[in-house]
């Protein structure tokens, strides 16, 4: 990468932006300590609240899969009935 590819993606020159990152991680620091909350336990919450998005996915697809073979169980054989009756008339489709 040449430096003004660098400069591009870091937003201006890359030392100055790394210093600004460094000194608001470390204020940022600060305020989340004095608020009792420690990197374990945000990385717990995060953690567990993507699982708990991940379960409420598989919640709705196994849902959606109950309701599809519910309705299946009906439609499905109408429709071959329709078929086997409509092929018995010999008309054009």
């Amino acid at each position: 990468m040449t430096n003004s590819t660098l400069s591009r993606f870091f937003g201006g020159s890359p030392g100055p932006v790394i210093l600004r990152l460094i000194g608001l991680s470390v204020v940022v620091g600060i305020v989340l300590s004095a608020l009792d909350l420690h990197p374990r336990q945000v990385l717990n919450h995060l953690v567990a609240m993507v699982e708990h998005i991940y379960y409420m996915g598989f919640d709705a697809v196994h849902w959606a899969i109950e309701y599809f073979l519910l309705g299946a169980l009906i439609v499905i054989p109408i429709w071959l009935v329709m078929r086997v009756l409509k092929m018995g008339r010999d008309e054009p489709e």
